[in-house]
C-alpha cells in the first residue's frame, strides 16, 4: 500500500517459493447505476482469478482490496517481477487461503488509486466519457462502498457464481467484505474483515480529510480539470506522503527515517524541511506517478461515507450478516484501531451473530494487515476449513 516498504516487505514474505503466474482480466459493465442514481456507461475492471473453479462453483473465495491496492492479492505477472501480490504469503498452494482447494477471485474497484498503472484496469475519473470525448473529471459520480461490492456483484453474476465459501479483505477491502455479507447474506458463507470495521466512525473520517486537503489546495488540481496540464504533484505527493505515515505505527516508522536530533538543517533554519519528511515525500513523488489526484479524492469519500448498509444504522444492517465472522484487526493500528472492530464485532453479537476475533501483532501499524498478514494465517487457515 504504501511506497518501498510494501515491495520490500512482500520479497520477504513471499520467500523463494516460485510465485504463481497469474493474468489481468478485464470486466465491462455496459452501464452501471451507482447509489446516487448515476450513470457510467461503459465501466470497466481488471480482475485476477487463482486456484480451479470446481463443478458446482461452491469453493470460491473473493479478495476485496484496500484503499491504494489492487486486485493483484497473488503470485506474480512475470518470473522477473519484482514482488508478487500483497497477499501472496497467504494465498496459493499449500497457505492459508489454499488455491488446491479454492478458486480466489479479486477485481480492482472502480476509481482505483493506481489509474495509471499498467496492470490495473479501473473506470473513473481519468477515464473518457465516450459521451463527451473528454476525461470525466468531477463529473463522475460519487461512488460508495456499495457500489463496489454490487460491480464485484455483477462480475460474479457472470461467471455464474452464486455462492462465496469467503469473502475476505483488509482495510477499505474489510468494509467491501462486510457491506457484502450484508448485503447478500444467503450468499456469504464465512467472512473475514482484516484490519476494519463496520463503520467509519466521525474521527476516522475526518482523518482521512487530511489525506483530500493538499490535492484541493494545490493551484494545479484546477477544480479536478489537470488533464491537459498534468497531474498537482505537490498535492497529489503530500497526500500520499500523509497515507504512507498514517498506516505506520512509530516503532515501524522513525527506524526507516532520519531522526530530528540529527537533523542540523532544521534547527538553524526556519524554512528547512525536515529530512525524514523530505524522504517521505520523495517516495510518494514516486508512486504518484501512477496514481490519480481525482481518484484518491473519490476513495477518501468512498471510505468516509462507510457504514454497513450503507443506511442510517449500521448496528441493525449487521443484523442481516449469516456468515460465520472473523475479525483480524491489527494490535498496533493507529488508523483504523482495534478499538473499530471490537465495537462492530460487539453489534454484530447483539444482533445474534457472535464473531470470532484476533489480532494481527507486530510493528508496522495499519500495515500489519498486507505485509504482516503470516502472523494470522494459520487462524485463517483453521477459520476457512
Amino acid at each position: 500500500m504504501f511506497s518501498k516498504i510494501i515491495l520490500f516487505l512482500c520479497v520477504i514474505a513471499s520467500g523463494t517459493v516460485q510465485a504463481m503466474l497469474v493474468q489481468k482480466q478485464r470486466f465491462t459493465l455496459d452501464s452501471f447505476t451507482t447509489e446516487n442514481g448515476q450513470t457510467i456507461a461503459p465501466l470497466n475492471v481488471g480482475w485476477e482469478a487463482y486456484g480451479k473453479l470446481n463443478a458446482d462453483k461452491s469453493n470460491v473465495i473473493l479478495i476485496t482490496h484496500y484503499f491504494s491496492g489492487s486486485s493483484h492479492a497473488a503470485g506474480k505477472y512475470h518470473a522477473d517481477d519484482a514482488a508478487p501480490g500483497y497477499w501472496d504469503a497467504i494465498i496459493g498452494p499449500g497457505k492459508a487461503i489454499d488455491t488446491d482447494k479454492f478458486y480466489v477471485i479479486s477485481s480492482d474497484t472502480p476509481v482505483n488509486a493506481n489509474a495509471f498503472d499498467s496492470n490495473v484496469i479501473t473506470t473513473g475519473p481519468a477515464t473518457i466519457n465516450p459521451a463527451t470525448g473528454k476525461r470525466y473529471g468531477l463529473s463522475f459520480p460519487v461512488v460508495t462502498i456499495g457500489d463496489f461490492v454490487e460491480v464485484q456483484k455483477a462480475l460474479l453474476d457472470s461467471l455464474g457464481i452464486d455462492k462465496l465459501h469467503a469473502v475476505i479483505g483488509p482495510s477499505m477491502g474489510s468494509f467491501q467484505a462486510i457491506e457484502w455479507a450484508v448485503r447478500y447474506p444467503q450468499q456469504v458463507q464465512r467472512l473475514i474483515p482484516v484490519i476494519g470495521s463496520a463503520y467509519m466512525d466521525t474521527y476516522s473520517a475526518i482523518k482521512l480529510q487530511r489525506w483530500a486537503y493538499p490535492i484541493l489546495q494545490d493551484p494545479a488540481w484546477h477544480n479536478g480539470n489537470y488533464y491537459d496540464s498534468g497531474q498537482p504533484l505537490q498535492g497529489l505527493s503530500t497526500a500520499l506522503a500523509y497515507i504512507t505515515q498514517d498506516a505506520l505505527h512509530p516503532d515501524s516508522f522513525n527506524p526507516r527515517y532520519s531522526a530530528i536530533s540529527a537533523d542540523a538543517g532544521i534547527h538553524q533554519d526556519i524554512t528547512a524541511l525536515p529530512q525524514a519528511w523530505q524522504q517521505l515525500l520523495a517516495q510518494a513523488r514516486l508512486r504518484a506517478e501512477k496514481q490519480d489526484a481525482n481518484h484518491i479524492l473519490y476513495l477518501v469519500r468512498a471510505s468516509q461515507l462507510w457504514r454497513a448498509g450503507m443506511g442510517d444504522n449500521w448496528q441493525h444492517a449487521l443484523s442481516r450478516v449469516k456468515a460465520k465472522t472473523l475479525f483480524l484487526p491489527a494490535t498496533g493500528d493507529l488508523l483504523l484501531p482495534p478499538q473499530l472492530s471490537k465495537h462492530s464485532a460487539g453489534a454484530m453479537t447483539a444482533a445474534g451473530n457472535k464473531p470470532h476475533y484476533a489480532e494481527i501483532p507486530g510493528s508496522f501499524g495499519h500495515l500489519d494487515g498486507v505485509v504482516g498478514i503470516s502472523a494470522v494465517a494459520q487462524q485463517i487457515q483453521a477459520f476457512l476449513n
